[in-house]
């Protein structure tokens, strides 16, 4: 009886080390779940501040006063701290030279596949980006 004394001592810590390491684990894998889907919705947002470039740019292009398209520049900041940026290449001019509003000829790209133009917009939404081409 003298040699069992420590036994349900070390019993115990072996336990209780068994269950820390199973919290851990299951802890990190929780962890990493709830990452996955806070970016999966800040995905969704920065997808549809993408799309709000690509309408930009097509209500830019089909704008009956004229074309307003900024070439390359900066970011377009939208309310909920997302924003977007859009390119506009022309394979064939919509009816005469596409100028943007400070008089620059929009870059021609015959390799971009659309037949008179392909938009590029990206959306960033807390260091989730998202990409839409449009070819028309």
């Amino acid at each position: 009886m003298q040699n069992q004394k420590g036994a349900i001592l070390y019993f115990t810590i072996v336990i209780m080390s068994v269950l820390l390491a199973a919290v851990f684990s299951i802890g990190s894998v929780i962890l990493v779940q709830i990452k996955s889907i806070r970016e999966a919705g800040d995905s969704v947002i920065a997808f549809y501040a993408a799309d709000t470039g690509i309408e930009t740019a097509l209500n830019d292009l089909y704008n009956p006063a004229g074309i307003s398209i900024q070439i390359g520049g900066e970011y377009n900041e939208l309310l909920d701290g997302a924003d977007y940026n859009y390119e506009v290449f022309v394979t064939q001019p919509l009816g005469g030279t596409l100028q943007d509003i400070n008089g620059n000829l929009l870059p021609e790209e015959p390799l971009c596949g659309g037949t008179y133009y392909c938009i590029k917009s990206t959306g960033n939404y807390y260091n989730v980006k998202r990409a839409i081409e449009v070819k028309g």
